[in-house]
């Protein structure tokens, strides 16, 4: 029987065991991770801090007795040390023991991890990552426990943004810093991220652009109290990172071939440069439809599709990544904010010649007497082809699933003079009869 050895049983480890299992029943699979539990759906982490929910528990969406009860044999607590590539071994470190295995195929899921400022005062008490259930555990428990007022969070990407939400819905003073101009800088244009700004600011959250945290400074008890930037100080009682992750990949590094950032890199099959390797989800590349190129997008929808595509291949069965757009999300005080493929910004910086799209407009006609919020949308498209390659989308109505439409344009390589005829049904109940895509479309030069 063909022994498979997945590292990491989080979301792109997960999907790959239960792909395996249900479909190949004549696998070996052995499962090594070195955290206590597995499946922490963290895009929930905030909502659970800021008490929208109240409990973490439904956060997880599978566990080490469900696996195994599909077959697979998990190890938990169990941190590999080393593989031995050529001769298909590794070691384990379980329980403070090291042990070894082998395999015949092996999967990387190996996730990442957060990153630390690499600044004076970074070891001071209450400066906390917010990653694992243990993270966002701790955060709470410490809220619970001692009276914070001053909470900071460094980072004003997706996690920053959503975690300075929750910490001023617990009415703590919060201070949101970033070296960025704007918040959400690598997901939204200037046009969106202006009313996030303005979103944040008018619910009373700091927010502090332009300034680089130079320095943490603690009191007596080792505790931090204050984050100092090139331009100015702020008290903290508590402090947030939030500035990104590092694929974990140190394990493989020296042997199998990696992306610019560290990450392992990967064909469309999840396939590293050793043939029997796999990697997938934070620790691997993905093949970008905007850029036509492999990139890094850590998602956990990217995650679970790896691991889906790379189970399937490691048994044998031919199927290659559809690419990704890198689709995402985000919803704060009501204001919603979708976003796939590529922003006018981030074009530019690729050298990328793309032309846009805007247009704005209430959802429903306005006969409708019912509450019809305003829709904004950009949608970004080459000028050499007009091939869509980016859409924005925002509003405090629940737009989420138009963004979809546009990630399958992005994949299938619409252009926008297609999209401006396509075949969209109208009723006043939903839409107007030139709703904001189509006129959008139309609108482009």
């Amino acid at each position: 029987m063909e022994k498979i050895v997945i590292i990491g049983a989080n979301h792109a480890g997960t999907a790959a065991i239960k792909t395996i299992l249900s479909n190949y029943k004549d696998k070996e699979v052995v499962v090594y991770d070195k955290n206590s539990n597995i499946s922490f759906l963290g895009c929930g982490m905030a909502l659970w801090i800021g008490e929208q929910i109240s409990s973490g528990e439904g956060l997880f969406y599978s566990s080490k007795e469900d696996l195994e009860s599909m077959g697979a044999k998990v190890n938990m607590n169990s941190e590999v040390k080393s593989v031995d590539f050529i001769n298909k071994k590794i070691v384990v470190s379980v329980e403070g023991n090291d042990i070894e295995d082998n395999y015949d195929k092996l999967i990387l899921a190996t996730g990442s991890t957060p990153r630390m400022l690499d600044i004076e005062g970074n070891d001071l008490n209450n400066i906390q990552m917010v990653k694992l259930y243990q993270n966002a555990k701790e955060v709470i428990v410490k809220l619970e426990k001692e009276k914070f007022e001053n909470v900071v969070v460094i980072g004003a990407g997706y996690i920053g943004v959503e975690l300075a939400e929750a910490f001023k819905r617990l009415d703590k003073n919060v201070t949101l810093i970033d070296h960025c101009p704007r918040v959400l800088n690598g997901y939204y244009d200037d046009i969106f991220t202006d009313e996030m700004e303005r979103n944040l600011s008018n619910h009373g959250i700091n927010v502090a652009l332009n300034e680089t945290v130079i320095k943490f400074t603690g009191d007596e008890n080792n505790n931090v109290n204050k984050v100092i930037t090139d331009k100015k100080e702020y008290n903290a009682d508590m402090v947030i990172m939030a500035v990104g992750f590092n694929p974990n990949t140190d394990i493989g590094k020296n042997y199998l071939k990696l992306y610019e950032n560290g990450a392992y890199l990967t064909n469309k099959k999840c396939q590293t440069s050793d043939k029997d390797v796999y990697a997938i989800g934070d620790c691997a590349t993905v093949y970008n439809n905007a850029i036509e190129n492999y990139d890094y997008i850590a998602l956990a929808t990217n995650a679970v599709r790896s691991g889906i595509i790379a189970a399937h291949n490691v048994c044998g069965t031919n199927i290659e990544s559809e690419g990704v757009q890198g689709s995402s999300a985000i919803s704060i005080y009501n204001l919603n904010m979708v976003s796939t493929g590529l922003t006018v910004s981030q074009a530019k910086s690729m050298n990328i010649d793309v032309d846009y799209t805007d247009y704005e407009d209430t959802k429903k006609p306005a006969f409708m007497e019912v509450e019809n919020p305003k829709v904004k949308i950009r949608i970004v498209y080459r000028k050499e082809d007009r091939v869509i390659v980016g859409t924005q989308i925002m509003s405090t109505y629940d737009i989420s699933m138009g963004i979809h439409m546009f990630s399958l344009a992005i994949q299938e390589k619409l252009t926008i003079d297609k999209l401006a005829l396509l075949d969209l049904f109208f009723l006043p109940h939903f839409n107007q009869p030139y709703n904001f895509i189509t006129m959008a479309a139309l609108n482009a030069k």
